[in-house]
């Protein structure tokens, strides 16, 4: 029998690692195990989904692509002349994987100042109290541990009528290799990975193509901010079809025929390129054995309570692979609950304030209710809005496409939700999160002091708004 921990975390991804460096922090004897290794075969990787093949790469190739199209098509506007601008793809790709080298090291140097056990190896729960860990090599070793977290993460969904086809016809993470744009391009859901990929090679040039079988567009968001940015992809050359269910795909030498349906019958498509992004599954087969006890639901995830722990004493799951949205930082937030609850500490989560980005440009992002959902739930809310054409430092930075709106509860003044598309909008959304946390009402914001100029004064119009008493705007109702 192997070390005997406190804890051992499966999986290192934003849930794992975060959850380990916090239980050692907290005096817990830890250990994380990673399945994933270098291509190499030389050493662990860590960081899992997000930071490797997710969030962080995705995230360099955003804000690369959309630098470009801002020297292509915008600096003119500023006064700047920057010539015949082009984009080195392998060398913005290099970018992209040095960046996710220093950010997957630096956990490795984390785990190291914080004590916490690195295994490499595939993790699996054979007992209550036992980890077997089968190394690159096929060696299983045993460990035991009082307590064990699960946090293996999520993969994409792949779907039966387009089958991977190396290069051809990929997944998220082969989106994020193509070494050269696609002429034309086509996209499988229009969710948020959908979504960025598709303005990451519409930006470089290709023909985008996004096939989405809803009727609706981005459903959790508010309905109005939904709908502006629906126009504003539109407008930036996305094209975003609703509707249309794939039913089949042929690779065709260098070609990929999609065929669909949609409202006028069955379509035909061919692209250079096709991306499946209509999903993710929790990861969770061959983590548990059968025997534990731990329950799943038909999906795949794993049954947990509120504080994440299984129907197995001192077995808990956290991120992806239980209830709740897919997010990184939910995925975090889980992994510290859990390590504090763990060393005897009282510890929650509030699952109505997690804040969701799409990186696109501008930036959509929301918490908690939408003005729809309220109203579905029997809230009567009054809302409030402002769009960013008519902010000062919007205008500056030359960026006045989109809104910030706030749903707050007509009785009590509540905020409910905050939704907003335009530039910045994932770094403003905090300030509804804040405001949710601390159970804020509407006035608390209209009450806040904000800096000037700055893009989040829109946020602060929008809390005027809501009773009608925003200052750059006219207002439909009257003051009290």
């Amino acid at each position: 029998m192997a070390d005997k921990f406190d804890v051992i975390f499966i999986g290192s991804g934003p849930g794992g690692y975060v959850g380990a460096i916090r239980a050692a922090q907290l005096g817990l004897k830890t250990a994380c195990v990673e399945k994933w290794i270098s291509k190499d075969g030389s050493k662990p990787v860590y960081g899992g989904t997000c930071l490797n093949v997710g969030c962080i790469p995705s995230k360099a190739l955003l804000e690369a692509s959309h630098k470009f199209v801002e020297a292509k098509h915008d600096f003119d506007d500023l006064g700047i002349q920057a010539g015949d601008v082009t984009m080195d793809v392998k060398k913005m790709m290099a970018r992209k994987d040095k960046i996710v080298s220093n950010l997957t090291g630096g956990i490795a140097g984390l785990f190291k100042a914080n004590g916490v056990t690195p295994i490499q190896g595939t993790g699996k729960v054979i007992g209550s109290k036992q980890v077997e860990v089968t190394d690159k090599d096929g060696k299983a070793t045993t460990y035991e541990a009082d307590n064990i977290v699960v946090a293996a993460g999520s993969v994409p969904v792949e779907i039966p009528p387009t089958p991977l086809v190396e290069g051809m016809v990929v997944d998220s993470t082969g989106a994020l290799e193509f070494q050269e744009t696609p002429k034309r391009l086509g996209v499988i859901g229009a969710g948020i990975i959908g979504l960025e990929l598709g303005s990451v090679w519409n930006r470089l040039g290709s023909e985008v193509t996004v096939l989405e079988a809803m009727d609706s567009f981005l459903p959790m968001v508010d309905g109005a901010i939904a709908k502006e940015t629906q126009k504003l992809l539109k407008k930036q050359g996305l094209d975003i079809q609703l509707g249309a269910r794939v039913t089949g795909s042929e690779v065709k030498g260098e070609e990929v025929v999609v065929k669909y349906t949609d409202g006028k019958g069955d379509q035909e498509k061919t692209f250079d390129k096709l991306i499946v992004c209509v999903g993710r599954r929790p990861y969770t087969k061959g983590v548990v054995d059968d025997g534990v006890g731990v329950n799943l639901d038909e999906r795949g995830f794993i049954h947990v309570d509120d504080h994440c722990l299984t129907s197995v004493p001192g077995v808990y799951a956290i991120g992806d692979c239980v209830r709740g949205q897919m997010l990184a930082h939910k995925a975090s937030e889980e992994g510290i609950m859990v390590a504090d609850i763990i060393a005897g500490h009282k510890a929650e989560m509030n699952y109505d304030a997690i804040p969701s980005v799409i990186y696109t440009f501008p930036e959509v992002a929301w918490v908690g209710m939408n003005e729809e959902e309220a109203k579905a739930a029997g809230i009567k809310v009054k809302t409030g809005a402002f769009p960013f054409a008519a902010s000062g430092r919007a205008m500056a930075n030359n960026a006045t496409d989109g809104q910030a709106k706030i749903i707050a509860d007509a009785e009590t003044d509540r905020v409910l939700g905050m939704h907003i598309v335009g530039q910045h909008a994932g770094e403003m959304i905090a300030q509804g999160v804040i405001a949710l946390e601390f159970g804020s009402s509407a006035e608390d914001l209209a009450l806040t002091c904000y800096a000037h100029p700055t893009m989040s004064e829109a946020v602060h119009e929008a809390a005027l708004a809501v009773e009608g008493h925003a200052i750059h705007m006219a207002n439909r109702k009257k003051k009290k």
